[in-house]
């Protein structure tokens, strides 16, 4: 395979890490630094290695959290699955059992497509939980964490103290909202994608 000239030693600097992916075994992740990339950030899998390609001024802070975004994107993309709204409200059903021990009971859970600046909305008085399109084909995580969130707000409507301290049942809340907030802050940049072109 020709050497990518834009990712020669001359233009890049290159460091390789091991990580857990989603799966079981870990995989090795190339970072590689360009100075002609400015904005974007992308990644893609090559053999048993994934490779994350970012702006050479990039902080190692920066670095790390837009590897942990990319490796979340690949992820989902790989294991894009649509859950109907039937298998939406099972899902809810099983996580109110485990987080909540069953106390959180929506009459309905469904996906809706006008929902573009907020991942989910509940309204305690129907007992209704509507989840934004946008989260089908994330990790199951960061949909379990919406899913949580918004049952949460079935049995305490506000976010004060009460509604937080209840949905750190939740272990993963952290690192959903760290997720989603990555997701925002990606389509706030201009050009980012996941496609391996500049």
């Amino acid at each position: 395979m020709p050497a990518d000239p834009l990712h020669s030693a001359t233009h890049s600097q290159r460091s390789t890490t091991s990580q857990p992916t989603s799966g079981s075994r870990a995989s090795a992740i190339e970072v590689r630094r360009s100075v002609r990339r400015r904005r974007t950030v992308s990644a893609y899998r090559e053999g048993d290695r994934t490779v994350v390609l970012i702006p050479a001024r990039m902080s190692e802070a920066e670095e790390q959290r837009w590897v942990n975004v990319m490796l979340d994107k690949l992820a989902a993309q790989e294991s894009r699955r649509a859950l109907g709204d039937t298998e939406l409200a099972e899902r809810a059903e099983r996580l109110s059992a485990q987080y909540f021990n069953g106390r959180a009971q929506p009459r309905s859970v469904r996906w809706v497509t006008n929902q573009n600046t907020r991942w989910g909305s509940c309204t305690p008085s129907e007992g209704s939980i509507r989840l934004s399109h946008r989260l089908q084909g994330m990790p199951e995580y960061v949909v379990d964490y919406v899913l949580c969130h918004e049952l949460a707000h079935l049995l305490v409507p506000g976010h004060g103290p009460g509604f937080w301290r209840l949905l750190e049942a939740y272990p993963k809340t952290e690192r959903a909202r760290g997720y989603l907030e990555g997701v925002v802050a990606a389509e706030r940049l201009p050009h980012l994608s996941g496609a391996r072109n500049e």
